[in-house]
């Protein structure tokens, strides 16, 4: 097995390519040990000391570290991730699935959001090792989560504001503003 990575535009962040499937459907972020509960491969990962959350993508995992050197910690990830492949562990057991936030907003209106944040959102910010979700929509608020490389990433702020937000409501007149949920 080949582990490839890759940097993301957040500096704190590292992308892990196994060349294997990682989640079959969706994502899934991880800000702590207890958090991971549901995944073996992310509490193998919090083990390693100066790692801070784990983010698994389809094809990827995007660990963040805020406190070392990457040379120090890289060497420990990969091998972590490898003895996971190779001893033929589930990646997450259980039932996983993030649930969006329930609202009172007009279902067309969240149908045209999703829509946009899934063809065209979605799989700009998974290049770069994150991924954004759908929180709710309120009074012509979008409420969005940053996850993996995307969560602290420097440049966060304008893709929220700058991008979606300009996306958002060229398409969908509604749509006021677009703010963060942590």
């Amino acid at each position: 097995m080949f582990i490839q990575t890759e940097q993301t535009p957040n500096p704190s962040t590292l992308k892990f390519i196994p060349g294997e499937m990682v989640l079959e459907q969706g994502t899934m972020f991880f800000e702590s040990e207890e958090d991971a509960s549901g995944s073996p491969l992310a509490l193998a990962l919090f083990k390693i000391d100066g790692v801070s959350a784990v983010f698994l993508g389809s094809d990827f995992i995007t660990v963040e570290n805020k406190e070392q050197d990457w040379n120090d910690l890289k060497p420990a990830i990969l091998g972590t991730i490898m003895e996971h492949y190779t001893a033929g562990l589930p990646i997450v057991t259980g039932d996983q699935e993030q649930q969006v936030s329930d609202d009172d907003a007009d279902p067309e209106i969240v149908a045209q959001i999703m829509e946009l944040l899934d063809t065209r959102v979605r799989p700009a910010v998974a290049r770069d090792g994150g991924d954004i979700t759908y929180h709710g929509f309120k009074d012509g608020v979008v409420y969005l989560r940053m996850q993996g490389a995307c969560s602290g990433c420097p440049s966060s702020t304008a893709t929220l504001k700058h991008g979606i937000q300009n996306l958002l409501k060229h398409y969908i007149p509604e749509v006021e503003s677009v703010e963060p949920v942590e």
